[in-house]
C-alpha cells in the first residue's frame, strides 16, 4: 500500500513492511496501531529571525501546528509524517475496499516467489 505498509488480506491487518509487525485492522486507520512522537515544528523548521524580538519568525507556530511522526511500535520505522492542528485525531488518510482488493488478487493467482524488484549491485570501482 505504501513504502512500509501492507495489508494481509487473510488476517485483514495493516503490517510493517520493515518487521512483519501487525499494526491494526486494515478496516480502520493504520495510525491507530503506530507510535505517535508529537513535535514542536521549530525543531524542524527554526526560525529565520530572532524569536526575541519579532513575533513572526517565519517558523510554524506550534499553538497552531504540530507535527506528527508515526513509528512502527516494534523497529522503529517512520511510516508518515503529518502537518496537524494541536488536538485534532490523526487523519484518515487511506481508506481500502478490502473486498474488491481481494477480488484483484485472486484473479492474479499465487505468484511463485514474491518480487522483490531488480537486485542492487554495488561496484565501487574495485570490484566490490
Amino acid at each position: 500500500m505504501t513504502e512500509y505498509l501492507r495489508i494481509d488480506l487473510k488476517s485483514e491487518r495493516w503490517e510493517c513492511r520493515v518487521c512483519d509487525h501487525e499494526i491494526a485492522p486494515a478496516r480502520g486507520n493504520y495510525k491507530e496501531g503506530l507510535l505517535v512522537h508529537d513535535r514542536d515544528p521549530r525543531e524542524i523548521h527554526p526560525p529565520i529571525l530572532d524569536p526575541d524580538k519579532y513575533r513572526f519568525t517565519f517558523s510554524p507556530d506550534p499553538e497552531w501546528v504540530r507535527i506528527l511522526e508515526y513509528c512502527c511500535p516494534s523497529c522503529g520505522t517512520q511510516v508518515e509524517t503529518e502537518y496537524a492542528v494541536p488536538g485534532h485525531p490523526p487523519l484518515h488518510d487511506m481508506e481500502v475496499d478490502l473486498e474488491a482488493l481481494k477480488a484483484q488478487w485472486t484473479a492474479r493467482g499465487e505468484a511463485a516467489a514474491p518480487y522483490a524488484g531488480p537486485a542492487v549491485v554495488r561496484d565501487d570501482g574495485h570490484g566490490h
